[in-house]
């Protein structure tokens, strides 16, 4: 398996692991807008190939704090294709994404997922931690956001209402009016 940065000429394949790794096209479609919308700019959009096969993909896009210069991502979707779920690609995603988005400086990565599998690469719930989510979250699954730092202490220092790219606030991808 190898991880490299995806290029234009990847896009049909990386779309194909979001609706078959999601069984719908909805995370599909996201990544789609997502990879053209500027306010998602600066990106990282990792594939893992299998040979010359795609079989994962995992989009980090641009984030910010509110009166805060720190520098933010945030990562949606990660995906893997149904037959190589739970073969390590998806921890090679993340492992991958958050070294390379540490070395260019970015200082939180959020996200909102499993509480259950994200800790294991050193994910906390970021709403206890003083991070408001840019989208309401509701009480049952507040654990699902989530925030990473990239040095030790940063997630100490810092805190406010975060904003991320405005594709997130579509009514396709909150299931309704904003």
């Amino acid at each position: 398996m190898m991880i490299r940065d995806m290029t234009d000429a990847d896009l049909a394949a990386v779309l194909e692991v979001e609706r078959r790794a999601f069984g719908s096209d909805t995370e599909a479609n996201l990544t789609r807008d997502l990879l053209t919308d500027p306010s998602a700019a600066p990106w990282l959009s990792l594939v893992a190939l299998d040979g010359d096969r795609a079989v994962g993909h995992a989009l980090f896009t641009a984030a910010s704090l509110a009166d805060n210069p720190a520098r933010a991502s945030v990562l949606a979707p990660l995906a893997v294709v149904p037959e190589a779920q739970r073969t390590g690609i998806g921890g090679a995603l993340m492992t991958e994404g958050l070294r390379r988005l540490t070395v260019d400086g970015v200082d939180l990565i959020f996200l909102v997922g499993h509480a259950s599998y994200y800790p294991r690469f050193g994910f906390r719930p970021a709403g206890p931690l003083g991070f408001v989510a840019p989208i309401r979250i509701p009480p049952d699954h507040a654990d699902a956001w989530m925030v990473w730092g990239a040095r030790p202490g940063v997630i100490d220092t810092l805190s406010g209402a975060v904003t991320w790219a405005q594709t997130f606030h579509r009514p396709e991808y909150t299931g309704g009016p904003d």
